[in-house]
């Protein structure tokens, strides 16, 4: 019987070692009951041990289960990517971020057979994982580096050490009198910088500071989702705003409009987060939010955003096209931005010049040619579009097309050798054709540019704590999904709640998107004054799918829950 509960319990690297003789299934089993009540690892209670090697356990186990195996001495921290892993799942379960490559990630772990750890690492950063076998005592030193490193980036940030540079060159703002506010109090920045830092590692998306009459509270958008994380004293809340006006060169004295600026949070020789920051006069002060801009976001490859193979294959056919126009829409927040970018990162080479117009720019890209937009001063939109056709540009990206003049310009643009990208703000493709023709653009310029219309929406992504549930047939046909696709061989997944998600059950967001090329029919239809449901129609018969069936295959797949595609599409 003793036998029979050993074969049961011991799996992965012990197992192994166990087959071939290694370790006695008493010993593998003690080893693990050693390493569950001290909280380490199997690998690390084993080399404790002292009876093996960490190189002999690391070369048994790249050899056993065919991995490569990587000698970590000659390792520097400093050069391991930035941010990737969120520091408790380091710590916990022994692995650490090595490089990336496209959408994998390659991870140093000491036990390849750790799929829990694996999967963590899977669901929190959307990436496929490549274990790579290390020394157990070498990844213990790894880690703790880093993660003095961190703890001494948390301890150094005061008004000096933190390296915040401005978004322009001019230093008249802050040199400003500051109106009696003694903003350098250095509690008030240490906290300050304690908020940016914890918003940046949670991965949020946006800081919001609010003073209310009787309270003053801080949230972040995570996911998509607000929630409250702080509560200062109200006695703080002049020196907050004060401190943020100064790093974003904005005017201290001014505190009856709205003001807009930027800072950038400088955390490694190899990584910067921008901040966009806009302050909004309140009655009971000035509520201020900073949107944190992640240049790595435009960086993650198309294959880490969520599209299908097919939609893909669409889109990226569209974008390599010499001349035409992709327009990409969605409300506020869908990741608009960021779709653009990866688009643009992929034309981005040396024989090719790109050209931008944003409002702002919210993430740089080396090799771009970026212009913010400023309507005071008379560079809008169309002005900077106007001034792109004399640079001698290839692909060309409007943030916005917002009004008939500058869609006018980017049309001509797109019919006169150019690729032009932008965005528009209608519920679906097909909405954005009607649109663009209710601005007052022309039957035939429509036709003759827009090449390709993509709609896209954010859905939180299940937590690896996900798990199976049952829902009622009529409930999945309801939702929208046909009876050829409940066949039996999949179920849907609801959220759960861990400590990696923080109990909601989600972590990160995967795109919900409707690719839709404009064929031959389509503009057939757009040059006899067809109307937004005839275009639907036969996107429908080409086999366009809209943004509830795209969501709803990412239900099949597991990836979100069915509540959360309904949220965030309409039927």
């Amino acid at each position: 019987m003793a036998a029979v509960t050993h074969n049961t319990t011991l799996t992965g690297l012990a197992r192994a070692m166990v087959n071939h003789g290694w370790l006695s299934e008493a010993d593998a089993e003690g080893v693990g009951q050693r390493a569950a009540q001290s909280g380490e690892s199997f690998v690390t209670e084993l080399v404790k041990g002292k009876r093996f090697k960490a190189d002999q356990v690391a070369e048994f186990a790249a050899t056993s289960f065919g991995f490569p195996y990587l000698d970590l001495g000659a390792m520097d921290a400093e050069s391991l990517p930035q941010g990737v892993l969120d520091p408790k799942l380091v710590q916990k379960r022994r692995v650490i971020a090595l490089y990336q490559r496209g959408n994998k990630l390659y991870v140093a772990t000491s036990d390849p057979t750790h799929l829990q750890a694996l999967d963590e690492v899977k669901f929190q950063t959307g990436q496929a994982v490549e274990p790579i076998v290390v020394e157990d005592d070498k990844l213990g030193k790894l880690i703790q580096k880093v993660g003095e490193a961190d703890d001494n980036t948390m301890a150094v940030l005061n008004a000096e050490d933190l390296n915040l540079d401005f978004a322009d060159e001019e230093s008249a703002a802050a040199q400003q009198d500051t109106g009696g506010i003694e903003i350098d109090d250095a509690p008030v920045v240490r906290y300050l910088q304690k908020i940016m830092l914890d918003a940046i590692n949670q991965g949020a998306s946006d800081i919001h500071f609010e003073p209310y009459e009787k309270y003053y509270r801080i949230r972040y958008r995570r996911d998509g989702v607000l929630s409250e994380v702080a509560q200062p004293p109200m006695a703080i809340k002049d020196k907050v705003a004060s401190r943020i006006k100064v790093l974003s060169r904005l005017d201290i004295s001014e505190k009856r409009v709205p003001q807009d600026g930027r800072m950038k949070m400088v955390l490694s020789k190899n990584r910067a987060i921008d901040f966009r920051v806009s302050t909004l006069p309140t009655l009971y002060g000035e509520k201020i939010v900073m949107r944190i801009l992640d240049p790595t976001s435009a960086q993650l490859g198309i294959e880490a955003l969520g599209y299908e193979p097919w939609q893909k294959e669409l889109l990226l056919n569209a974008v390599h096209r010499p001349y035409g126009m992709v327009l990409v829409t969605g409300p506020t927040g869908s990741g608009k931005t960021v779709s653009l970018y990866t688009c643009l990162n992929i034309l981005n080479k040396p024989d090719v010049n790109i050209s931008t117009a944003e409002d702002p720019a919210e993430i740089q890209l080396p090799g771009v040619n970026q212009v913010n937009v400023n309507d005071k001063a008379g560079l809008t939109f169309s002005a900077a579009l106007k001034s792109f056709l004399r640079q001698d540009p290839d692909v060309i990206m409007v943030g916005e097309i917002r009004d008939l003049e500058t869609a006018d310009i980017a049309i001509k643009a797109a019919q006169t050798g150019h690729m032009v990208m932008s965005t528009l703000h209608t519920n679906d493709a097909p909405g954005t054709l009607t649109r663009l023709l209710n601005m007052g653009v022309a039957p035939f310029n429509v036709a003759s540019s827009v090449i390709l219309i993509t709609a896209q929406r954010l859905a939180r992504r299940l937590c690896s704590c996900k798990q199976p549930t049952d829902l009622p047939q009529e409930a999945l046909l309801a939702a929208g999904f046909s009876e050829d696709q409940l066949d039996g061989s999949w179920k849907p997944y609801k959220p759960v709640g861990c400590d990696i998600c923080g109990g909601t059950g989600y972590k990160g967001r995967v795109g919900i998107y409707q690719v839709m090329p404009i064929t031959d029919a389509m503009t057939r239809i757009i040059l006899k004054g067809g109307n937004e449901s005839d275009i639907a129609d036969q996107a429908r018969r080409e086999g366009v799918r809209d943004l509830r069936q795209a969501g709803l295959l990412k239900v099949k797949a597991g990836m979100t829950s069915l509540e959360e595609v309904e949220a965030v599409t309409n039927i």
